[in-house]
């Protein structure tokens, strides 16, 4: 696409400021920040792109009763994301950009929330991790829904698809759950995986040194995630101990939250919260991650853990369980292991001691880590598959 004389030109639907990572709240950093990764990518390839958000929502005090009300009386979950309003308020400013815009198609990488209501003749693209309807009962805030909103988050997400050309999703089991919840068709669906949010381009001879440096007698595990909870930081705690207790020398380091508690082992070290907005923290982050043995994951929910993306570019194989998309990120031997959701911290860390008690054949795992995020894991391979999928668009 580079070079032609006519770029494609895509309208770039976020509700959020897509170039201003400063205004995102902490805990979307991760969604917003995979969008600004797709902009780039698309922009490195020559395409030309018209950011349209943020887009605007003034809160009602109808919206705060109802959450009242539902949480109070009924002990449900009510979620203002998907009622009709938001939709029709955020495809009317969408419509207003796109009647001033010659853009050829619409994109959109965060949920289907803006396409629910949106009428345009271009193309329309949902890029996301997964729909909100697999996540219903999965993640916590879309647990235990009122009906109301069940209702309205499965007839919005329906709506969206059918006006969808194409929608891409990063996992086998975003896909699977695509067809079976809503129907969509089979050539409709593409699977990209997610590459890291902000991935170092490492060269074979760096992964390789920092592959060398990590020692044998010590275990280094890494947890990263601002829910400690969700992201299974008990379980980890539990496979750092089980595994000084079975005699090999462990660290925990947590990074993104602090763990419960006013005392905590020796073994975990507590990094908190680094803010990778700025230069110093992305230093820091870096040097956590390539210093790592493993990254644990014993999440109970997750689309797809962006996080082994993540390690995996720094040569850091990952544990993890099998829930979500992680399954289609994680391949047995190759860059890591997914365990069932009901593993022990026994399990665990009989993995993880078969690999210290061969350490070349960690070494192997840990560079076929990088080898995976290369060539299947990495942004840059996301973009030339993306590239092929909206030029068929245009056909």
């Amino acid at each position: 696409m580079a070079g032609h004389a006519n770029p494609m030109k895509i309208a770039y639907a976020t509700t959020y400021n897509v170039q201003d990572r400063s205004s995102w709240p902490r805990r979307h950093l991760g969604l917003y920040g995979t969008g600004q990764k797709i902009a780039g990518l698309l922009q490195a390839e020559g395409m030309e792109l018209e950011f349209l958000g943020p887009l605007h929502l003034r809160k009602t005090p109808i919206t705060r009763l109802k959450w009242l009300f539902y949480r109070n009386i009924l002990g449900q979950t009510y979620y203002s994301g998907v009622a009709p309003r938001r939709s029709r308020i955020y495809a009317r400013q969408l419509e207003a950009k796109l009647a001033q815009s010659d853009a050829d198609l619409l994109l959109c990488p965060e949920n289907a929330i803006p396409l629910a209501q949106l009428h345009t003749a271009r193309p329309v693209v949902l890029w996301t991790d997964a729909l909100l309807g697999s996540l219903v009962d999965f993640y916590p805030y879309l647990s235990n829904l009122c009906e109301e909103t069940r209702q309205n988050l499965y007839a919005m997400e329906k709506t969206a698809l059918d006006r969808c050309a194409l929608v891409i999703l990063s996992s086998q089991w975003a896909i699977d759950s695509a067809a079976q919840l809503y129907g969509v068709p089979e050539d409709k669906l593409r699977i990209i995986p997610r590459g890291a949010s902000r991935e170092l381009d490492r060269n074979q001879a760096e992964v390789e040194t920092l592959i060398q440096q990590r020692p044998s007698h010590l275990c280094r595990l890494l947890f990263v995630g601002v829910q400690w909870e969700r992201k299974g930081g008990p379980m980890a705690l539990e496979v750092a101990k089980t595994l000084n207790r079975m005699g090999l020398n462990t660290e925990l380091w947590v990074v993104g939250c602090r763990p419960p508690g006013s005392s905590l082992p020796d073994f975990v070290k507590v990094h908190g919260f680094i803010d990778r907005a700025t230069a110093e923290g992305e230093a820091q982050f870096d040097q956590i991650l390539g210093d790592a043995h493993f990254l644990i994951l014993p999440t109970q929910a997750d689309t797809f853990g962006v996080a082994i993306s993540e390690a995996n570019a720094a040569g850091v194989p990952c544990v993890a369980s099998a829930v979500g998309g992680i399954p289609t990120v994680l391949e047995a031997g190759i860059n890591g292991q997914a365990l069932p959701l009901n593993a022990t911290a026994e399990d665990y860390s009989a993995f993880l001691l078969s690999y210290f008690q061969d350490y070349p054949r960690y070494q192997q795992l840990a560079f076929s880590a990088w080898q995976t995020f290369k060539h299947r894991l990495s942004w840059s391979a996301a973009q030339k598959t993306a590239l092929g999928y909206l030029k068929e668009l245009m056909v």
